[in-house]
């Protein structure tokens, strides 16, 4: 009986995987692999790598039950301040940068301070923010575009990491993405026997063995996949290693620490978080702080893709961040949801992104498959949810 809960647990929790998997296949079969090639899994990586930054600390709010519907105009704000310092100004790109990420947390502590001291709900702050953004972004830029940015700072959003290429087969195969795949392969390997050992140490149940062969097969399918096809093009994009390295700081962050364990408490019953002795207040500062934060990072990274600063930079992108979320499997009512769930999420929204427009479907149709998407993945959340109770 409790093998079978397992099997049920876990399932759900990787089933993400495989909705990827699925929904890029069925891209692959509808552009006759246009989506395969090693040019698009580059460009599918860059072009979302500001959505997952954005996804990984919206996570943060919609575990508080809460969303930020601002990012999308702190992403521009920050975009033209940087385009601002470096074109008008003249000035270095770190004082861009550094102003930029100022500006972000400014943006965060307004956004916290309504929120958490003065109890203005986040949906009506950050709408506000959203509005008082967008109208700051077109009264900063004047409706221009601010460009083209120095090689230096567009090397954020489009430079590669070095990399050591040896012939093969029609073309080149970039050792460095292939050794990457190898240590990341290793790590999930050792991850999971590390979880099966602590498991038998507390006398836990395990999973069926046909379950975790399944589970490493699809993983370190996925990981070869990308890496291969990135060896294959110019190697690992840099906006990857930002990725990458905020992926582990604030998965760490939400499982292993105490600030992370409270945010979780917070979503799953903030009265009771109260009485535990956790500042709510405190948490849900520096959880739009962090956002705030987070945008600026993935303005940053959106200004240098595109070599320029543009008022309509990060439109719509607060709703890509939210549906990552939910479709990575968070709880809607909050308390519930991993960071990777988010990036997996993210990538879902990126694979449907990138395999409607190669396949042609206009932009409003993409909304609509979108918008069913981000419906069925709350309903049947929501849905098997009820069977439990």
């Amino acid at each position: 009986m409790n093998n079978k809960k397992v099997v049920k647990m876990d399932m759900k929790q990787y089933g993400m995987f495989f909705a990827l998997i699925a929904i890029y296949l069925v891209f692959a079969v509808l552009t006759n692999g246009a989506n395969l090639t090693p040019m698009n899994i580059n460009n599918l990586i860059m072009q979302n790598g500001y959505v997952v930054i954005l996804a990984i600390g919206m996570l943060l709010c919609v575990l508080t039950g809460n969303i930020d519907l601002g990012v999308g105009s702190v992403v521009a704000v920050t975009g033209s301040i940087a385009g601002i310092i470096m074109i008008d100004m003249k000035m270095n790109m770190w004082v861009a940068i550094i102003a930029a990420l100022a500006v972000g947390i400014l943006s965060g502590l307004f956004s916290g301070f309504f929120i958490a001291y003065l109890g203005i709900p986040p949906f009506v702050t950050t709408l506000a923010t959203m509005l008082m953004g967008r109208g700051l972004t077109y009264t900063l830029l004047q409706a221009q575009t601010k460009g083209p940015f120095s090689e230096s700072y567009n090397f954020i959003g489009a430079g590669f990491l070095p990399s050591v290429k040896v012939p093969f087969g029609d073309g080149t195969l970039d050792l460095i993405s292939i050794f990457v795949a190898i240590i990341a392969s290793c790590l999930l390997i050792f991850s999971e026997i590390r979880s099966n050992a602590a498991k038998k140490k507390y006398n836990l149940p395990i999973n069926p063995m046909w379950q975790t062969i399944v589970k490493m097969a699809v993983m370190l399918f996925i990981i070869w996949f990308f890496f291969y096809k990135l060896a294959r093009y110019k190697g690992l994009p840099f906006v990857l290693l930002i990725m990458v390295i905020l992926i582990v700081i604030y998965a760490f962050i939400t499982t292993n620490t105490v600030a992370g364990r409270q945010i979780y408490a917070l979503g799953g019953n903030r009265k009771a978080a109260n009485l535990s002795g956790i500042d709510t207040n405190k948490v849900f500062f520096w959880v739009y702080v962090n956002m705030g934060f987070l945008s600026a990072i993935a303005g940053i990274v959106l200004a240098a893709r595109n070599g320029s600063a543009t008022p309509k930079a990060g439109d719509g992108f607060e709703m890509d961040a939210i549906a990552s979320c939910y479709i990575g499997g968070a709880a809607v009512a909050g308390g519930a949801g991993t960071i990777m769930g988010a990036v997996v999420g993210a990538f879902i929204m990126g694979i449907l992104n990138n395999g409607m427009s190669l396949f042609g479907w206009s932009t409003d149709i993409q909304k609509i498959v979108k918008g069913a998407v981000l419906l069925g993945a709350v309903t049947v959340d929501l849905l098997s949810k009820r069977k439990k109770a």
